[in-house]
This record gives structure tokens, C-alpha cells and sequence, in this order.
């Protein structure tokens, strides 16, 4: 403890030197733990968005876009399912529920989803948790609209209000349906999965606001208004994918062949459990990228730390001839010099920790309303305590180098010195 203590004292009386090398630390830290922490978090909420369905189907193509865009949001099909093929796949014996979802719109930049009431009932994430309403009820009237909880919040919607849903994706939209708004009905609680990001309405509400449009415009001179749509047939003609829950795990590989050989159009079904373990395949070179120029980061700042002890040992040399004329022994400087290294690379850890905490809550919202990723703030995991032990190590072993040259530094080095 004296030692250390020492160690501590002489860091005092060089304190701008150490300061600066004290912040590079600090910040090559931050920025380690930080892309351990966006990419731990990410994946889990990816993980955490559905649970529950055995099977997710679609227009046939690459299984990892039809994770995409049926489950987070992203990107867009290639192709829609005939509702006919909907209710053929509905009637399989070894089905027990079925979620259909359309997409193409939305609201001020977030997707509306369209869907039946036993989206409410059946969608689960986390581990199986249902959806839960925060407020309000689900929809039941033709104009009805459920909003997300980021949605609700983010926009300040409150019970009653009405809005209007734009055609096609973006913030900001000049194809509106202005003429049929929609009324909010109920908030969903919050869930950190896209749920949040979304607005649900009826499946027969989507026919409705489209009835007097074709390719993506209004039909010049045709006009049906809000109460005409109402009189008309509604059923579903398109929708963008389904959501499949089996009566029995042991069916699924058969359904799932099935439904890849269905003839009547080319559909494919794919386990969203697999489609994801093909995602973090993809993005895991990505993952690897950013940790490996973090960990050069970490060793650029320790190279600094090593660099500037080294530098400092020729200035203190009549300091250690004067410690080892007093009685110090040769391990009492390696001590001194080892110790003041882990005291740079304890504070600058702590630091790193400190600075990292005050980004979230500084990015926290920027995160979540521009990528939809709620990063938490919180004490270390286990692998960042890995990650930090690790740069508590290698500045341990950049701290040796100087210790080993003050250790074998003859007495004599020093005291030929003139004051």
C-alpha cells in the first residue's frame, strides 16, 4: 500500500502528462466497451423480438429478408400471398393459429401494420410474453388504430386522437390517405422490439384506404369516401407474410415442406430461430471488425502509456538514485513504476466506465427514435468485466517494460548526475 501510495504521489507532480494519458486510456475504453455493449444489446433484442411462432411465411426468396421485414420492419417483400393461400394454409390440420401481417404503409416514418385480432393474442417476444395494452383496447371499428408505445410517445398521441396514414415508407409523405383518418383506440405497452415502432390497424381497413388507388397513386376521378368504403367488400386480397403457431413441434419440419412445395404460388416457410442464427452470420464479420479496431484503439492508448513512462525515466533518474541511496531496494522502484501504471490503467478503466454511461444517457433517446435500438445502462456484463480485465492486463504488461529498465538502473547512473 505504500508503494502504491508513492506511486500515486509521484502522479500527482507530473499530473499533466498523466492526465492526458489518463484520457486516452479513458476513451479507448469507452469506446470498447461501447461496441461491446451496442453489439451485445443489439442481439439480444433481435433474439427478444419473437417468440412463440414456430414458422414465418412469405413470397419465396432469401429466409433472412423475410425475417426482415416480417419481424423488424426492414426492407420489403418481393412479392405479396394470395389470401386464398392464407386460408388453405389456415385449414392444415397441424395448424393451430395463424397472424397475418400487411405492410407497405406508414405514419411519419414508422410502419403500419396491418393484421387480425389474434396478432393481440398470439404475438409473443422475450421469453413468451404477450402483448399487454398500457391503455385503451385492440381495434375494432374499421378506422381503429393501436399504437406502439415509442410510437404513442414520441409523436404525444393520446386516446381519441386521429391521424392520417401516408402510402408507401418515409417521413415525410405526399400520398396520404387524408380522406379516411384513423382514430386511436389503445397504447401497447412497452416491449423493445419493433411492436413499439408500429401501428396496427385491421387487415380490412388496408383494403379500405386503398379501394380508390392503384400502383402506389389515386385513381383520378374516382373518390369513395370513408362511409362508402364501409358498405363495400373488404376482404383481404394481399397480404404480406404470416406468422404460424403449430399444434405440435414435432410437425414443423413437415409443415415446413409443405408449405416450400405448395404449388398454388411459390411461398417459402422459414424457422425464425434459424433465419436469425443466418443473420449473426452475416453481421458477425462486421461484429469482429468493429471489436478488433476497438482492441487497436485500447493498444494505441497503452503504447502511449508505455511510451510516456519510458520518457519519463531518463527525467527521474536522480529521483530513483535518491530512493535507492535512502535504502530502497531494486524491486521498490520496479514496484513504484509497476504501481504507478495500475494506478493510470485503474483510473483510466473507471473513467472509461464513467464516460461510456454519460454517452448513453446522452444518445439513449438518438438511438432509440432514429435506429429503433434501446441500449441499456447498466453495470458491466460478465464479458465487458472480460474486456476490462483484459485491458487491466495488457497495461500491467506495458507497465513492465519501464519497471524492468528502473530495476537494472545502476546507482551510480543517478547519483553521477549534477544537481
Amino acid at each position: 500500500m505504500a508503494v502504491l501510495h508513492l506511486a500515486w504521489r509521484s502522479l500527482l507532480n507530473r499530473r499533466y502528462t498523466a492526465g492526458i494519458t489518463l484520457l486516452s486510456i479513458a476513451l479507448s475504453v469507452a469506446l470498447l466497451l461501447g461496441v461491446e455493449r451496442v453489439r451485445s444489446q443489439t442481439k439480444t433484442s433481435f433474439t427478444n423480438s419473437l417468440s412463440g411462432t414456430d414458422l414465418i411465411v412469405g413470397a419465396r426468396g432469401g429466409q433472412v429478408q423475410l425475417l426482415l421485414y416480417a419481424v423488424f420492419r426492414l426492407g420489403n417483400p418481393s412479392n405479396n400471398i394470395d389470401w386464398r393461400s392464407v386460408e388453405a394454409l389456415s385449414a392444415l390440420p397441424q395448424v393451430d393459429w395463424v397472424v397475418p401481417l400487411s405492410l407497405g404503409d406508414s405514419h411519419r416514418g414508422y410502419r403500419v401494420l396491418g393484421t387480425t385480432a389474434a396478432y393481440f393474442q398470439h404475438y409473443s417476444y422475450g421469453q413468451k410474453q404477450p402483448l399487454s395494452f398500457a391503455q385503451g383496447r385492440a381495434f375494432a371499428d374499421l378506422y381503429e388504430v393501436v399504437l406502439g408505445a415509442e410510437v404513442a410517445s414520441r409523436l404525444n398521441y393520446q386516446l381519441g386522437d386521429s391521424l392520417v396514414i401516408s402510402h408507401g415508407m418515409g417521413k415525410h409523405s405526399f400520398s396520404k390517405h387524408e380522406d379516411k383518418p384513423f382514430r386511436v383506440v389503445g397504447v401497447l405497452a412497452a416491449t423493445g422490439t419493433p411492436v413499439d415502432r408500429s401501428l396496427h390497424v385491421s387487415l380490412e381497413s388496408i383494403e379500405a384506404i386503398h379501394l380508390d388507388w392503384q400502383g402506389g397513386a389515386k385513381l383520378p376521378g374516382l373518390s369513395i369516401s370513408a362511409e362508402q368504403a364501409r358498405k363495400l367488400d373488404l376482404s383481404p386480397k394481399q397480404v404480406t407474410a404470416l406468422l404460424l403457431g403449430l399444434k405440435s413441434k414435432t410437425a414443423i419440419f413437415q409443415v415446413q415442406r409443405q408449405i416450400n412445395n405448395y404449388r398454388q404460388e411459390p411461398l417459402m416457410a422459414v424457422l425464425p430461430g434459424v433465419a436469425l442464427t443466418e443473420l449473426w452470420g452475416i453481421i458477425g464479420v462486421a461484429e469482429n471488425a468493429l471489436l478488433l479496431i476497438s482492441a487497436c484503439v485500447v493498444l494505441v492508448g497503452l503504447f502511449g502509456l508505455l511510451t510516456v513512462m519510458l520518457a519519463s525515466l531518463n527525467e527521474r533518474r536522480r529521483e530513483m538514485a535518491i530512493l535507492r541511496s535512502l535504502g530502497a531496494r531494486p524491486w521498490h522502484v520496479f514496484a513504484l513504476i509497476l504501481g504507478e501504471a495500475l494506478c493510470m490503467s485503474l483510473l483510466g478503466i473507471g473513467l472509461g466506465v464513467l464516460l461510456l454511461h454519460l454517452l448513453l444517457v446522452l444518445l439513449q433517446p438518438v438511438l432509440l427514435s432514429q435506429f429503433g435500438l434501446h441500449i441499456g445502462i447498466g453495470s458491466p456484463s460478465g464479458r465487458e468485466l472480460l474486456l476490462l480485465g483484459s485491458v487491466l492486463l495488457a497495461s500491467l504488461i506495458a507497465g513492465l517494460i519501464p519497471a524492468l529498465r528502473a530495476y537494472w538502473s545502476a546507482l551510480s547512473d543517478g547519483l553521477s548526475l549534477r544537481i
